[in-house]
């Protein structure tokens, strides 16, 4: 077989075999076939999409290009959860402690800034010492003693998706739902889990902008699950705002732990302890998502998940001093305040300008080689709906180096639009899709 006349083939909008896509998978894992030609390829499938054969023989391919976990000897349900992404989501900080201290097992293998959002493991980094590079005994030993893990994609677990992962980031081939479904799914069942709730953005932040579309990705990723066995559900969740108050890596840890401490942002609380609870579902550890809703926030409200989120950074060679004295975290030098023009009420317009924005800073990559600046961010003082006045501030600025400045006020102004009269609210979660028999 010739990558060319692959990439030709399905340029053309012919089905690729499956063993063709391992044949693919399989060169470009052991380096035989380069970045430029698998780059050709990615972008032959945004534009021809990929059959449902297709999706399940490169998620398969993914799967298998390295191990897959056996966690069957540790006792308990072993439940993840996935975000296909936005600004601010930094909900894997939190639900992955509430869902360990509740009695479930989190083997959770996340990723990095991708595109506009921001990154898991990038967030993770942010705590000093903190180590998401745990080899794979590492990762069950530390699953075996406070039940929860947070590691990356490594040359063990689906190395395939690590390297492709990076390429989508940086050839503008993010959007792919076929692309999206087989990242994910791979990681997640390579992990050994039981069980696995999606977290579904859609909106002008998210990267399936339409609510039909992020539909059909969860159908897709719901099917491909269950058809491996494993009990899903995907939650529907709006991404036309910033979810929280903060964007920015170590902003993002400060205001996860402010959650777990029963403060911060109500819509952050309020999905975490939703999808939480989807996952208490699923993992059998209740018999109904109320019941699974109230022992969520039972975590909380004890303390347990706080004390479970100290025990993971501790355990994973982390600075566990962080989650009382939050302020141990890198800060920027320099803040800058972007204010209303106007009196009324604030609108998100193109909540992905604000994602942008973040990168022109230094929190994300515009290549594979960049390094993330952890300081940097922005902090929301206003979001959809909020009444403001002019000359009020809608977003501080917090940055490290001057030069980067003009171009992140500029797309933050740009998100913004003052409007005389109030938005209409939107629901937090709009649809649940898959898990029969149960009620939202």
């Amino acid at each position: 077989m010739r990558v060319a006349d692959l990439i030709r083939q399905k340029r053309e909008g012919a089905e690729i075999t499956p063993e063709q896509i391992n044949f693919l998978i399989d060169g470009y894992t052991r380096r035989e076939i380069p970045d430029y030609q698998i780059s050709a390829l990615l972008m032959a499938i945004v534009w021809r999409g990929m059959t449902h054969s297709e999706i399940a023989a490169l998620t398969d391919a993914m799967l298998r290009s390295g191990r897959t976990l056996d966690l069957s000897d540790l006792p308990g349900k072993k439940v993840d959860k996935h975000s296909t992404g936005g600004v601010g989501d930094k909900t894997s900080l939190i639900i992955a402690p509430i869902v360990a201290a509740g009695g479930l097992v989190v083997p959770m293998i996340s990723g990095r800034g991708l595109g506009h959002t921001g990154g898991t493991l990038d967030k993770l980094e942010s705590i000093p010492g903190f180590n998401v590079n745990l080899s794979l005994a590492d990762f069950r030993c530390v699953l075996g003693k406070c039940g929860c893990a947070l590691i990356g994609a490594t040359d063990e677990i689906a190395p395939a998706d690590k390297k492709i992962y990076a390429l989508r980031d940086v050839t503008a081939t993010v959007e792919s739902p076929a692309l999206i479904c087989a990242s994910i799914m791979s990681k997640k069942l390579a992990e050994g889990i039981d069980a696995l709730v999606l977290d579904v953005k859609t909106g002008s932040g998210a990267f399936l902008k339409s609510e039909k579309e992020a539909v059909g990705l969860a159908e897709l990723m719901v099917e491909t699950g269950k058809r491996m066995g494993k009990r899903v559900v995907a939650l529907i969740t709006d991404m036309d705002q910033p979810l929280g108050r903060a964007a920015g890596n170590a902003m993002e840890v400060v205001e996860s732990i402010e959650i777990l401490n029963g403060k911060g942002p109500a819509d952050l609380r309020e999905l975490c302890l939703e999808l939480s609870a989807w996952m208490f579902y699923l993992g059998e550890r209740v018999a109904s998502v109320d019941e699974a809703r109230r022992l969520a926030a039972d975590q909380i409200t004890s303390g347990h998940a706080k004390e479970k989120f100290r025990e993971i950074i501790r355990l994973q060679g982390g600075d566990d001093g962080v989650v009382d004295h939050p302020e141990r975290l890198t800060k920027a030098q320099y803040t800058a305040e972007v204010t209303s023009p106007a009196n009324g009420y604030a609108q998100i317009t193109d909540c992905e300008k604000l994602g942008l924005a973040c990168i022109a800073l230094g929190a994300g990559r515009n290549t594979k080689e960049d390094a993330i600046d952890p300081a940097v961010g922005l902090v929301f003082h206003r979001k959809r709906g909020d009444a403001v006045r002019q000359g009020e501030v809608l977003c501080t600025i917090h940055y490290n180096s001057p030069e980067r400045l003009d171009d992140a006020r500029r797309l933050i102004a740009a998100s913004f639009q003052i409007t005389r009269e109030a938005p209409t609210p939107r629901p937090l979660v709009r649809r649940v899709i898959g898990a029969p028999g149960a009620s939202a």
